[in-house]
């Protein structure tokens, strides 16, 4: 019968051999996320005999991940902001980058609710609902919409609605961006597709494969979705409305540019993690006031 230390020892030395970056750490992470341990556990469980049910089912997450899928989607969740994901085939899989939209926005939502007493977000393209759902986690006041064209990611993002107990400040739309959506917004976020069509064939295949087509292909620049953005938002925004995009590390200037062709100002820019740019506040242009 297998032990935890062996089990762990053995996935570490296949994702090594098959060249996978800090196999020791994955090996861990998942096998500890399969058992439900935490890494302290994993540490000192060691000697812990492993049932024939846990070894055939390390065995199959192995041979997953050797076949690139990422750890998370094998492990079915992942942590985001505070909050616990549920994933699917029809979803990305939230990544620390999204956090920072998160982050960028949370000071203006409260804002805003502090004036108003309650605010209504909408998520385009809500996918796992983790924008939607984090910032609602976040302001007691907030009540979200999440869309997406996909039934099966709305349906992910209701059970993590569910999951966070965030299910009665929460609902979706099946809408290609604006098509059916109704009523007007304080805030409207995206997390939208801007990874350039040519670009695909080149991206990692745990991205490449696993990842939902739809919620990566940008068009020829990677620009569509922040055109059709810019062109319909504006029957949908409060006039003192906010707009959060998240935008490709070379984005900034051509997405923003793409906005003020259409009345909108940059308020802000942030950098994620790495230092790259990755989110865009915007807010409706602003006419100067006359002089007295």
């Amino acid at each position: 019968m297998k032990t935890l230390a062996g089990a762990v020892m053995a996935a570490r030395r296949r994702f090594a051999e098959a060249g996978l970056a800090d196999a020791a750490f994955e090996a861990r992470y998942l096998i500890g996320g399969l058992l439900g341990l935490s890494s302290t556990q994993v540490f000192t469980g060691g000697d812990r005999l492993l049932t024939l049910s846990e070894t055939a089912r390390i065995s199959d997450a192995i041979e997953r991940r050797l076949h690139h899928e990422p750890v998370h989607r094998i492990l079915g969740s992942r942590d985001f902001f505070g909050l616990t994901l549920k994933l699917s085939k029809e979803t990305l899989e939230p990544r620390p980058d999204t956090e920072t939209l998160v982050e960028a926005v949370l000071p203006h939502a409260r804002r805003i609710a502090e004036e108003k007493g309650s605010l209504r977000l909408l998520d385009m393209g809500t996918g796992t609902g983790a924008i939607a759902l984090a910032l609602a986690k976040s302001v007691p006041q907030l009540t979200a919409v999440g869309s997406d064209i996909s039934r099966g990611a709305l349906d992910t993002a209701l059970a993590n609605a569910h999951l966070n107990g965030i299910e009665n400040r929460f609902s979706t739309c099946e809408s290609r961006w604006f098509d059916r959506i109704e009523g007007c917004f304080d805030i409207i976020v995206s997390n939208p597709p801007y990874i350039r069509s040519d670009v695909i064939p080149q991206l990692a295949e745990d991205v490449r494969f696993f990842d939902p087509m739809a919620a990566l292909d940008g068009g020829p620049d990677g620009l569509d979705a922040y055109r059709d953005i810019a062109d319909g938002v504006g029957p949908f925004l409060q006039p003192d409305g906010m707009i959060g995009l998240e935008i490709g590390f070379d984005q900034k200037e051509t997405v923003a540019a793409i906005f003020r062709s259409r009345g909108f100002e940059l308020v802000e820019a942030v950098r994620d993690y790495g230092g790259n740019d990755r989110v865009l506040l915007l807010r409706a242009g602003r006419e100067d006031k006359p002089s007295s």
